[in-house]
């Protein structure tokens, strides 16, 4: 069986990638705009399901680790 620090360490590297991709669909519509372009609705919309993901995959992180401060009761 995995031990749980192993995946809450992989959870954590992917909330980087999955930050990372964001960053990178900021930049480019970033880049639209300095080049006197719209920004494309579509990856702006990308860009926030990402963040979206990226904030789940962070909250997973949190409750495995026992670092957050959850005052819910999830069961077992």
């Amino acid at each position: 069986m995995t031990d749980l620090a192993d995946i809450v360490d992989r959870l954590e590297a992917i909330a980087e990638e999955l930050a990372d991709a964001a960053l990178d669909r900021l930049r480019r519509n970033a880049e639209a705009v300095r080049a006197g372009e719209e920004p494309d609705p579509a990856i702006a919309a990308e860009e926030k399901r990402i963040t979206r993901a990226r904030r789940s995959v962070e909250k997973a992180a949190t409750l495995l680790g026992g670092t957050g401060a959850s005052t819910l009761d999830d069961g077992p």
